[in-house]
């Protein structure tokens, strides 16, 4: 591949017909057959089912108990693994349990890997850290602000290694993007559109019954209550094997989830700040659409760059787009664009996993599995997850009290806002505390 046209590229079978694939910034993990992680995953919906496939595929790798409120999904987990395991010729022992301290009462295993709703993340995390377990924990981090810096305190106290789950940053197109925008490539950056999508919603789906091996009430946690629908919760079915077919709705309410200013701002918010180079920081001013002249979501910088949620094209991708003096750059899972050729990445970063699917992660997890061995940083630390994951929140909180919002990101507080300082922590249901 000596050059490649921008309309080839922008077409080419890596970004085809999924447009799902991953790039490896890492090596792949050499090990003898006796040096194996086992892991153990809490929460065993729809996600686990991808991670659980990706870390399987790692070498030296093996998933050995799981954790989840949900009978079914603990019969289906076992099912997958021994028939995983089975199919490889190795005789490997799958433990499952529905309350998650049992896991982590187990001294063999290594690691966790946290998909549990968000409500759930740091208590999650917590208990983790303080059984001696490394952790892989999905995005975003925590449900508040406060449990965040609680999350990243018992990291570094407990001498822990915790890789979030932002697969992004372990994407070629997206880290080409990034180093391009920060090498000053497009000039002196004005602004970036980081397209996420809407805010959380009120609670309104009606009641249902709940499934017979649902525990609801360990499900809730420290959540306060909210009624059962399936919607939270999709079934899934054995015989015949179906799984979920939508993905949890507990996420797009502001009761159980942030709607999609978490869910994919923790993709998307935390390319930006990359690119801005405020992993250790954050914004200034919080505008929601209406305020200021702010038509959309806007995060305002102590440099002044300001990042939107705004889609950069008529289809509404999220994605983002980087706007300089001197040009832009748009990128988002399985596209890159330019306003130069000289922007576009070169052969090594078109060369990788085509096909990989998106969810799987697999070099992203490799970093993991490689940081678990050599006790070192993984792509996406702790400190980093939460200061994406504080950014996110900021912006719900904003909204929420329907007017701009002050943040210092020195104190990680708000700025003489006593209103606003009602929401960086909310009350656990009786009997949980953080």
């Amino acid at each position: 591949m000596q050059k490649i046209s921008r309309r080839r590229f922008l077409t080419t079978t890596i970004a085809g017909a999924a447009g799902l694939s991953l790039f490896p910034l890492v090596k792949s993990c050499r090990v003898s057959p006796n040096d194996i992680i086992r892991l153990g995953f809490i929460g065993l919906g729809q996600q686990s089912l991808h991670l659980m496939r990706g870390f399987n595929s790692i070498a030296g790798v093996q998933v050995v108990a799981g954790a989840d409120v949900y009978g079914i999904k603990r019969r289906r987990f076992e099912k997958m693994l021994n028939d995983h395991y089975s199919e490889i010729g190795e005789n490997v022992r799958v433990q499952t349990f529905e309350h998650y301290h049992e896991l982590l009462d187990i001294r063999d295993i290594d690691a966790v890997v946290i998909i549990t709703p968000d409500h759930w993340h740091a208590l999650n995390t917590i208990d983790a850290c303080q059984a001696g377990k490394d952790i892989y924990l999905e995005k975003p981090t925590t449900f508040t602000i406060k449990e965040g810096v609680e999350t990243v305190r018992s990291v570094r106290e407990n001498n822990r290694i915790l890789a979030v789950g932002s697969q992004q940053r372990s994407d070629r197109f997206f880290h080409h993007a990034v180093v391009s925008v920060r090498a000053g490539a497009i000039g002196k950056l004005d602004r970036v559109y980081a397209y996420v999508g809407d805010f959380p919603a009120p609670y309104d789906l009606p009641e249902e019954p709940l499934p017979a091996d649902l525990n609801w009430d360990l499900w809730l946690g420290p959540n306060p209550y909210v009624h059962y629908n399936a919607r939270l919760n999709p079934p899934i079915s054995l015989d015949p094997p179906r799984n979920e077919t939508y993905w949890a709705e507990w996420r797009y309410f502001k009761e159980t989830g942030g709607g999609f200013i978490t869910d994919w701002g923790a993709h998307n918010f935390d390319i930006a700040q990359w690119a801005l180079g405020e992993d250790d920081g954050g914004p200034v001013e919080i505008i929601p659409p209406g305020h200021d002249g702010a038509e959309y979501l806007t995060y305002v910088y102590a440099n002044g760059v300001k990042v939107i949620n705004r889609p950069y094209d008529d289809a509404m991708t999220r994605g983002i787009k980087f706007w300089g003096e001197d040009g832009w750059i748009e990128v988002a899972r399985g596209h890159y664009d330019a306003s130069d050729p000289a922007l576009f990445p070169g052969e090594e970063e078109l060369a990788g996993h085509g096909g990989i699917p998106y969810e799987t992660g697999v070099p992203h997890l490799e970093d993991f599995i490689m940081s678990l061995r050599h006790r070192r940083e993984p792509v996406v630390p702790v400190e980093v997850g939460h200061r994406t994951c504080t950014t996110c929140i900021l912006g719900n909180i904003a909204h929420e009290l329907d007017r701009p919002v002050k943040w210092d990101p020195a104190l990680q507080y708000f700025v003489d806002d006593p209103e606003a300082e009602k929401f960086y922590h909310r009350e656990y249901r009786n009997g949980w505390s953080l």
